[in-house]
C-alpha cells in the first residue's frame, strides 16, 4: 500500500475530518444528555472523544507522510541538461 498515492491521501484527509467532527458532535450530544441517562450520557462522552482523539492522531500522522511530486514537475539537475 502506497501511502503517498493522491486517492489515498484524499481517504486519509476525509476520514480525518469526519472523525473530528463527529466525534464533536457525539460528545456534544453525551454531555447534554448526561442530566437524563448518566450511563448512556458518559457513554457518548467517551465515545465522541475517542473519535476526535483518532482524528487528531490522523492529523499528525498525515503531516508527517511526504508528498508526492506531481508528474512532470520534476526538475532537470543542471549536469543532466547539457
Amino acid at each position: 500500500m502506497n501511502l503517498t498515492n493522491p486517492q489515498t491521501l484524499a481517504r486519509m484527509d476525509k476520514l480525518t475530518w469526519i472523525l473530528i467532527f463527529v466525534g464533536l458532535f457525539v460528545l456534544a450530544l453525551g454531555i447534554a444528555s448526561h442530566r437524563e441517562t448518566p450511563a448512556g450520557g458518559w457513554t457518548l462522552s467517551v465515545m465522541g472523544a475517542i473519535a476526535m482523539a483518532i482524528g487528531v492522531v490522523l492529523v499528525y500522522l498525515r503531516s508527517r507522510i511526504p508528498e508526492a511530486p506531481a508528474p512532470g514537475a520534476q526538475s532537470t539537475s543542471p549536469t543532466e541538461e547539457t
